[in-house]
């Protein structure tokens, strides 16, 4: 058989085969009654995908805490309690000497939800809705922040001059809201937080009116902020650098009369409020107390303890 001989068995072949799907073929379309599932194989706690409307759940989803990978463990209790004790990605497993396709694709999801925290900003509706007022530092890009950390700590004169026309004079607490590395931890924290602050500081007989939204915003910034309202405490909640265990952990840093150029060691620090360390609204009302004693010993930081 000589190779035209050959092509035009494969030609026949195939026509034959495109008259007969045809054929049978359903004259309308079929629906499906139940998601389809796709069997994963070999694989401990790995529940079957289900694909409905064409789409695949969000691999994001999926507690790392409670996914267990390891075939044949030896001794899966103990492992599976180690777990709960952390979100490090333990119990992977492997294909040969490579990570599973899975554990690759949420690494690579999550590592995406970092970048975008660092590079996206907090929405202008976002701060509207909460009432903040909003000014800016002297970085003037989000390249320019991350490159330049001096820029992110101070603002120009007619910032300064801003802030000097609409925030309290001299109040007992100033509350600031920065960006920082993180505008997800914003948007994720701030609005179970403030509420749960106001009310603690209440009860102490205490309170704070306006709040400050600063864009491209360092920690330090609050330094100057004091200096510019004559605040006796500022409460700055920011954004941290997020991980690959999560893109929406925020810090509460605090400060009795900071100054600029304060040493660091004179602030007090809450960190990882987010769902799965702190919780908001349970940080809020700890601030709040922290506050209080602050304002009490009048001082931060380590000299606080």
């Amino acid at each position: 058989m000589d190779e035209l001989q050959l092509k035009e068995m494969i030609r026949s072949l195939l026509s034959e085969m495109d008259t007969k799907e045809v054929a049978e073929a359903p004259a309308a379309p079929v629906e499906v009654e139940k998601p389809v599932e796709v069997e994963a194989k070999g694989l401990p706690d790995c529940e079957a995908t289900v694909i409905e409307d064409g789409m695949i759940p969000d691999i994001t989803e999926v507690n790392i805490q409670e996914q267990f990978l390891v075939p044949n463990a030896i001794n899966e209790e103990a492992y599976r309690k180690i777990k709960k004790f952390t979100p490090a990605r333990l119990g992977l497993w492997r294909a040969g000497n490579r990570y599973k396709t899975q554990s690759i694709l949420r690494f690579r999801a999550d590592h995406a939800a970092a970048q975008d925290a660092v590079f996206s900003y907090v929405s202008e509706d976002f701060v509207k809705e909460m009432g903040f007022i909003p000014v800016q530092t002297m970085a003037s890009s989000k390249d320019e922040y991350l490159t330049r950390p001096d820029l992110g700590r101070v603002f120009s004169e007619e910032q300064q001059q801003f802030i000097k026309e609409n925030c309290a004079h001299n109040p007992k607490v100033q509350i600031i809201v920065g960006d920082g590395l993180s505008s997800s931890a914003i948007e994720a924290n701030v609005k179970d937080f403030l509420p749960a602050l106001k009310q603690g500081l209440k009860m102490f007989g205490l309170d704070y009116s306006e709040v400050l939204f600063i864009k491209h915003a360092r920690v330090a910034a609050m330094d100057q902020i004091a200096d510019l309202t004559g605040a006796e405490v500022v409460c700055m909640l920011v954004g941290e650098r997020p991980g690959l265990v999560t893109a929406e952990s925020m810090s509460a840093y605090l400060a009795y009369k900071p100054t600029v150029g304060m040493p660091e060691a004179k602030r007090t620090v809450l960190s990882n409020i987010q769902k799965g360390g702190t919780p908001a609204v349970e940080a809020g009302a700890y601030v709040a107390e922290i506050i209080k004693k602050i304002l009490e010993n009048k001082k931060s930081g380590v000299d606080l303890k």
